[in-house]
């Protein structure tokens, strides 16, 4: 896997010190194996963080390996199940729904192909049960967990723990996640590729083209939000919220997103979402497929004002996303999210539907205190939530577990 962008070309946005110290830590690693694996490798940030994390990883001479492990649609339907339980969201799990889980994660012991080098990085709770394997392959193994798992359904938690504390370390996305665990844990926030397709600058021409293609109306302000369709990202709440703006200003709304791999709920969300929608003409549903980045980028560009009503959420992406545009956000004040906005200055918090419209409603009449928060949130998105910090703070991590209580010299 080759980086689209090298190092040296973040230096314009970030400054040279950072990359400098990149260079020192790696130094420390170079010719580690680290190798990471996921649920998927097409849809949800953790794929799109890794696309852009491995190859800098190579660059800078680190064995960067990247594993997805194989799955049937039961599986899946049990993991969506454990990943609404450990939000906190009522679901019947069975032991039949543990058997499945074991089962699969047996197969894929047999099957992948682990690697004997420094570090194991396993990501959620999909391949957890790998761990078992732990003997016979990597020196270190940690556990990554991008959910809001501050309020866990106990029995899948109390089963998943059985294998955590097995684990070296756990690395969670907010301080608010964290659990009472044996082992080490880690606060490592996510980041956005400011060079990506997603992110990167676009022109006037290229906006307009995408707002023709999906027949959006260049002249009408534009709330969005993307997201995958999924129920705790609560597009169905949205609309509500955008019906109590649509009363007292013309504008329309954008509901975008894709459907993951590993989450058999989301053509049921998107139907439903579209029948909730089918009455009013300003709402537009669109199911982007995977690969479409510059369209996203397009359309959160071209916003008024960007929405993320998630009900939970680990950490938002598509919030950092829309900051690092400088546009005003209005999301939950829920996990993650708090971490990206502070309220009334890189962005506003709700709380509920009403919170959300009259927040929606505000910066569309106010369009001086929308660029502001805009420019604050920018700001705040190139200090801490760029993927240059996260290498860093993944270096950090690898060189301190081989060196618990030491002090790392450079």
């Amino acid at each position: 896997m080759q980086a689209l962008h090298p190092l040296k070309e973040y230096e314009p946005v970030i400054g040279s010190q950072v990359i400098e110290e990149l260079h020192l830590l790696a130094e420390k690693t170079k010719g580690w194996t680290i190798q990471n694996i996921n649920s998927t490798s097409v849809g949800g940030g953790v794929a799109e963080i890794l696309n852009r994390m491995i190859p800098l990883l190579q660059e800078l001479g680190v064995n960067a390996r990247w594993d997805v492990i194989k799955g049937g649609e039961k599986f899946y339907r049990v993991t969506k199940k454990f990943h609404n339980a450990l939000h906190g969201k009522e679901e019947e799990i069975g032991q039949e729904d543990f058997d499945v889980f074991l089962e699969t994660g047996e197969m894929n012991k047999k099957m992948m192909e682990l690697s004997n080098g420094e570090v194991c990085f396993i990501h959620d709770p999909q391949p957890i049960t790998l761990v078992d394997q732990r003997e016979s392959s990597a020196k270190k193994w940690i556990w990554r967990c991008h959910i809001d798992v501050s309020n866990p359904n106990p029995r899948v938690w109390n089963f998943l723990k059985k294998y955590i504390d097995r684990y070296n370390a756990a690395v969670f996305s907010a301080p608010s996640f964290s659990q009472p665990l044996s082992i080490r844990q880690f606060l490592i926030a996510p980041s956005i590729d400011p060079l990506s397709d997603k992110n990167k600058e676009l022109s006037s021409d290229f906006i307009q083209s995408v707002l023709q293609k999906y027949q959006l109306d260049p002249e009408k302000p534009m709330v969005t939000q993307v997201s995958r369709f999924d129920y705790l990202k609560d597009p169905l709440g949205v609309i509500e919220a955008f019906e109590k703006v649509y009363r007292y200003i013309d504008c329309q709304l954008v509901l975008a997103g894709g459907e993951a791999t590993d989450d058999p709920e989301s053509t049921e969300v998107l139907a439903k979402t579209r029948e909730r929608a089918a009455q009013n003409p300003d709402i537009h549903i669109l199911a982007i497929p995977s690969g479409s980045d510059l369209e996203i980028n397009a359309l959160q560009r071209a916003s008024a004002v960007v929405v993320q009503k998630s009900l939970k959420e680990g950490f938002g992406l598509t919030v950092t996303e829309a900051l690092w545009k400088g546009k005003p956000v209005v999301a939950s004040g829920v996990g993650g999210i708090t971490l990206q906005i502070t309220h009334k200055y890189s962005g506003l918090l709700c709380h509920s539907v009403d919170g959300a419209a009259h927040a929606i409603k505000q910066l569309l009449q106010n369009s001086d205190y929308a660029k502001k928060l805009g420019e604050n949130g920018r700001e705040h998105v190139r200090q801490n939530f760029l993927l240059t910090r996260h290498l860093k703070d993944y270096l950090l991590l690898f060189l301190s577990l081989f060196h618990e209580g030491d002090i790392i010299r450079f």
